[in-house]
């Protein structure tokens, strides 16, 4: 491949094509009105327009990006996540048109596209799985009956799902009806498919995935574990690799049966197997993510991996260049999504401008961002402004890094989720490693942020007054400046 077109926006379309650019590819980025002056846009070899803000007018016109490619001679797509990343239908169109899609084929999309058709895929190789139903479930008496042999509280599930839309916790059969009708109806505005599910649930479990990648040649490996237990709306905020409490026994046993799902599909390229922990160390399949994960980069640094080469190799009919006896965990690393959100405002997106942006820097810190000071944040997108990545050689010192270079990151202009990330990091239940996915609902309220901002002011405060009576003992005048100086250190503190 000479050029490939990255079918995305932001820091992934911009990881992609630092990848490409190190490997001698040309790049093509596609836009959207609201991203003419992005960074990703101007670093790309070529750039082209596709439509107004919304997605639907522009990232998700797969047929339009198809012949963008076939206009500027684009040799393969690379969807990078979200938008048409796990779309069947898009990646089978670019098979069809000639072009060669960077990840699997649609029918393993397809496949584990659907939780249902996933589980049963992965019935023949004794994948454990939480217990429930094994297919849909349209009558009511029939789900009740499912939900009182799984035993209470279970969990009602869309087989189309993501993102907990669809998904409802049960406690007792008196609220089984309500809720079961309450997630049909969303699956089917969330996703056109009404179809649901019941599993137990778990009520204390923790989210561990596993990256795996496969050839064409049939060889998969695993690359090793990320612990995504911290989490708001279902959503992962934190994440880190290795996780603190797998045992290198539990870590191989995980890997093999993430293995063996990605052959269930005939998988190729880079996907994620996602597991349900449970206090007691046992785990269940979750899902199959056919794509690149937002959180890649701490797989990549605790295994000196570029994960997008790897890809590009393996769509290229390059045969992978490791075994898994080759693959070892080197140190520990931890990532932040630092969103525009307010997480004292129960996480509600806060769009604005980036009136100050800057990026903390140093030995073991990486940031994967898509914005520069005076951007504005687009309403149309996932508000997600960088990802903030440390390493260290242990978890003591990642955790320790990443505190730093959450104090060095300066935002202002808008709310991000930095304190409440430092919060995370700072507890004595994350520090420990005795966490698991209700860490928010356990630990978090509002307020714990608020009492923060008072103890800096209160810091802030007193330095102010320190250099007040300096200068006045030596009979001159505080600055200007000088008062500015405090301004400037409490309005980075708060941000």
């Amino acid at each position: 491949m000479k050029k490939i077109l990255v079918a995305n926006r932001g820091e992934i379309a911009l990881r992609v094509m630092r990848s490409c650019r190190e490997m001698g590819i040309k790049t093509v980025a596609v836009y959207s009105e609201a991203d003419r002056n992005s960074p990703h846009v101007k670093y790309a070899d070529e750039a082209v327009c596709i439509g107004p803000p919304p997605s639907n007018q522009s990232y998700l016109l797969g047929d339009k990006i198809i012949e963008v490619c076939k206009q500027l001679k684009v040799d393969g797509i690379h969807p990078g996540y979200g938008f048409l990343s796990e779309n069947a239908s898009f990646a089978d169109k670019v098979t069809k048109a000639g072009i060669i899609f960077i990840g699997p084929s649609s029918e393993a999309m397809n496949i584990m596209g659907d939780k249902l058709s996933a589980k049963a895929a992965v019935k023949k190789y004794k994948i454990p799985m939480v217990p429930g139903t094994d297919g849909a479930i349209d009558d009511l008496d029939v789900a009740k009956k499912a939900a009182i042999a799984a035993g209470f509280p279970i969990l009602i599930k869309a087989s189309a799902g993501g993102g907990g839309k669809g998904m409802r916790i049960v406690d007792s059969i008196e609220d089984f009806e309500e809720q079961m009708n309450l997630a049909v109806s969303e699956a089917t505005s969330s996703f056109g498919n009404g179809a649901v599910f019941i599993e137990k649930y778990l009520a204390s479990p923790r989210h561990i995935e596993i990256q795996v990648l496969g050839d064409t040649h049939g060889n998969i490996v695993y690359l090793f574990e990320r612990e995504c237990s911290i989490q708001r709306r279902h959503q992962k905020v934190i994440e880190e690799a290795p996780s603190s409490v797998l045992t290198p026994e539990l870590r191989a046993e995980m890997g093999r049966c993430a293995v063996d799902v990605a052959r269930a599909c005939n998988y190729v390229g880079a996907g994620t197997v996602e597991f349900l922990l449970d206090e007691n160390l046992n785990f269940y399949f979750l899902e199959m993510n056919t794509r690149l994960q937002v959180e890649h980069p701490v797989t990549e640094m605790v295994t000196g991996i570029d994960l997008v080469k790897e890809q590009i190799k393996v769509a290229r009919g390059e045969k992978l260049s490791f075994s898994q006896n080759d693959l070892t965990i080197k140190g520990h690393s931890l990532e932040v999504r630092v969103y525009a959100e307010d997480p004292s405002n129960n996480f509600l997106p806060d769009i604005g401008r980036l009136n100050t942006y800057r990026r903390p820097q140093g030995l073991g810190v990486r940031v994967d961002d898509g914005f520069e000071e005076g951007m504005d944040i687009p309403i149309y997108y996932d508000p997600m402004i960088s990802k903030l990545i440390s390493f260290g050689k242990d978890r003591e010192e990642a955790i320790n890094r990443m505190i730093r270079a959450i104090d060095d990151y300066k935002i202002t202009g808008v709310q991000t989720t930095l304190p409440f990330c430092k919060f995370v990091l700072q507890h004595e239940a994350f520090v420990s490693g005795n966490f698991d996915t209700h860490f928010v609902k356990k630990y978090f309220t509002p307020e714990v942020l608020v009492h923060s901002n008072d103890d800096e002011m209160e810091v802030a405060a007193i330095i102010a007054a320190k250099l007040f009576h300096q200068q006045l003992a030596k009979n001159t005048v505080v600055s200007v400046n000088e008062v500015e100086l405090v301004s400037k250190w409490k309005t980075n503190r708060l941000t």
